[in-house]
């Protein structure tokens, strides 16, 4: 019973609680990355390149995309409310860092992923993976972080009904960043694409990924940024707006039952938990790199499974009539 109580009484703490650990764990993983070997000079060269064309790519798409966003601020704060112009631009710029970062880490991950697989096919995996579960980890420790702090701040200085309806202001922030990120760097990317095959297959006779091709670092270009940046803000976007979209839910249709919003916080900081029980499994494996990952995702969704539901029973000890 007093578990229970904890869990209504702080589950938004311990869920912003199990996103900070993910954050370290975060924070662990681009340590052990940067510390793996870039490879030799010309590997270095051609990932520098790659880099700062993605660099230059999502400085012009940041300086288009903040024009458009201190317009829609300005609507939203002059003819809705002033706490959800500010939901807004937390949205905004916490999506925005979550594909900056996760491209960030992805191209300093290529080149070590390169140099690893000249050794073994486990230490190759390893970095990649590394790299990936940064990402993964970002996207939902910032969306975590992002929502539950705000609500909490929220809850403070204003009724929980105008608290829970200024998250939607949080919603539209980071689907903005992700309609453009995902859409802009998928145009690019596949202009890239269609450009390196049609120079380099048919007029030069050249393989698409030849380094005699000129388009190929576009193309690379145009994958991280395309792939990495606009894929982690899309995803930042779907697991926020899931999350507010779930405390909407828990608060209109049991508005007596406080666990019913706290419930998809709690939820979230297990999974978070969850995960790294995931990659701690891809780390200590010895299997082959398809197994592995089979297996880390078994793993991930088993431990999952064991925690989700003594949490509902505790949460919902009771059968509730909607």
């Amino acid at each position: 019973m007093m578990i229970a109580l904890t869990l209504v009484d702080s589950g938004i703490e311990l869920s912003i609680g199990c996103a900070i650990i993910g954050l370290l764990v975060a924070l662990y993983l681009i340590s052990t990355i940067l510390r793996s070997s870039p490879g030799n000079e010309r590997m270095r060269e051609i990932a520098g390149a790659v880099e700062e064309g993605a660099k230059a790519y999502l400085s012009r798409q940041i300086w288009t995309i903040s024009v458009i966003a201190v317009l829609i601020f300005l609507i939203l704060f002059f003819f809705k409310d002033h706490p959800t112009a500010y939901g807004f631009v937390i949205g905004a710029v916490c999506s925005l860092a979550a594909g900056y970062i996760g491209m960030r880490i992805a191209v300093l991950a290529n080149t070590r992923t390169a140099e690893a697989a000249r050794h073994s096919r486990h230490g190759a995996l390893r970095v990649a993976f590394n790299g990936g579960a940064v990402t993964g980890l970002l996207v939902v420790v910032l969306a975590l972080l992002s929502v539950g702090l705000y609500y909490l701040i929220a809850l403070r200085v204003m009724s929980p009904d105008k608290a829970i309806s200024s998250l939607v202001g949080l919603a539209l922030g980071s689907s903005l960043i992700s309609v453009f990120a995902r859409l802009g760097g998928g145009i690019y990317t596949k202009a890239a694409d269609v450009g390196a095959d049609l120079v380099g297959k048919i007029e030069s006779n050249l393989d698409e990924d030849d380094p005699r091709n000129p388009a190929t670092i576009a193309d690379n270009v145009g994958d991280n940024v395309g792939d990495c940046a606009g894929m982690a803000a899309d995803v930042f976007e779907t697991y926020a707006v899931s999350l507010i979209g779930a405390i909407l839910v828990g608060w209109l249709t049991l508005k007596d039952v406080p666990a019913a919003v706290i419930y998809p916080f709690v939820l979230g900081g297990i999974s978070i938990l969850t995960a790294i029980f995931g990659i701690l499994f891809v780390r200590l494996s010895k299997a082959s790199p398809s197994n592995v990952l089979m297996g880390a995702v078994a793993c991930s969704g088993f431990v999952s499974a064991i925690l989700f539901w003594p949490a509902t029973q505790l949460l919902f000890p009771t059968p509730i009539k909607i």
